[in-house]
């Protein structure tokens, strides 16, 4: 196979409904482009869709992870657990939100950390505040487990679940007290950008809602009303974090359209797994993808030579990503560890120059999948 006959396959295309553009429109046509009616419509999409009590919709799920940090009220540097092998934004909200991150190393097999890894990690550094916990691909983690192994209640857990909507994200009903979600253009429900707090408690989805706008009492939506007031307060400094309207628009529109391209990409995962099970003598090693609640975000092999790989696939008009380099492993993160920890991220250290994210999106045709496994195969093979 040559990349002369090869038609380009593109690592990700963000499916983009009708209904998302009628909504988009009819949203420029209201002149009210701002968080109003709605955001709260999509909030309560979400709290129905997820089972979860409570939706607060911010501008990003980094955005999402530090309001909801910041929600624990720890002290200042308090220590949180969170894994080594995630993306740069989810360790930022930690420091932002005035804590100190402690990286845990991950289970080989899920490239995320277990209740083992975890215990490992409290036995090393002492008891931790807190815990940030991670869905690295849609990877379903099982909150309630990790926080038995680090001595802490689900008060002082917030999920990661960028990778989780389409799966069983936020149905693990109180097992945390935030699961924050990511609408990025590459997720499974893609907005361009956007994030959101699912959590059972109200207080805390009050909290999140004043912060995420100055820590107003009343918002613009409110306050412009026929017959509401200008005046507010702010009882607490918060933050400029609030998702718009048009934003929100077209989430609720794109989430009518998830569970179908969730079902796809539940067919593509098993096209993948099946087309590679011979590639397991070429050096290929498949990640678990048959776990129950699992959201299809990745599909994530290990591969010998990784970087020569991707670039030969690149070659041949298959685009590949890497999720992700370890924190640890950018300059501006390293500084925040010192060698001790560095030295307990044994398995992290190992897989993180073997990962390659293949294309996974509705839209992948099945011929496409068969090209691509066939190609790695053949390249590992040479």
């Amino acid at each position: 196979m040559t990349a002369a006959t090869t038609s380009a396959v593109p690592f990700t295309v963000p499916p983009l409904t009708d209904a998302a553009r009628a909504a988009a429109d009819r949203v420029l046509r209201s002149g009210w482009l701002t968080t109003g009616p709605e955001c709260t419509a999509f909030e309560s999409a979400l709290a129905a869709y997820t089972g979860q009590p409570h939706a607060v919709t911010v501008a990003s799920c980094t955005q999402a992870l530090e309001l909801s940090l910041r929600a624990l009220r720890l002290e200042p540097d308090a220590p949180v657990l969170t894994p080594s092998l995630t993306f740069c934004g989810a360790v930022a909200a930690i420091v932002h939100a005035g804590y100190r991150p402690v990286l845990v190393d991950v289970d080989e097999a899920t490239l995320t950390p277990g209740p083992a890894e975890v215990a490992a990690a409290v036995h090393r550094t002492g008891q931790p505040a807190a815990m940030v916990v991670c869905d690295l691909g849609g990877y379903p983690v099982d909150a309630a487990s990790l926080g038995a192994a680090a001595g802490l209640p689900s008060t002082r857990i917030v999920v990661d679940a960028a990778h989780g909507p389409g799966g069983d994200v936020g149905r693990g009903g109180d097992a945390a007290l935030a699961t924050c979600l990511s609408f990025y253009a590459t997720k499974n429900l893609p907005i361009g950008e956007g994030g959101a707090v699912l959590t059972h408690d109200g207080d805390v989805a009050g909290a999140l809602r004043a912060a995420r706008l100055h820590g107003m009492t009343r918002d613009a939506w409110r306050r412009y009303l026929p017959g509401g007031s200008w005046r507010y307060d702010v009882e607490e400094v918060g933050f400029k974090a609030n998702l718009t309207d048009l934003s929100a628009a077209i989430g609720r529109a794109q989430l009518d359209a998830l569970p179908g391209w969730q079902a796809r990409r539940a067919e593509l995962v098993a096209r993948y797994d099946a087309a590679l099970r011979g590639a397991v003598r070429a050096g290929v090693v498949t990640l678990p993808s048959r776990h129950p609640g699992h959201a299809f975000h990745l599909y994530q092999v290990r591969v010998p030579r990784r970087d020569a790989v991707a670039d030969r696939l690149t070659e041949h008009g298959v685009g590949t990503s890497v999720h992700f380099i370890p924190v640890h492993h950018l300059r501006g993160y390293a500084r925040l560890f010192d060698a001790d920890e560095l030295s307990a991220l044994p398995v992290t250290d190992r897989v993180a120059g073997e990962l390659l994210s293949l294309p996974l999106y509705p839209d992948l045709a099945d011929a496409a999948v068969d090209r691509v496994c066939e190609l790695l195969t053949d390249l590992l093979a040479a």
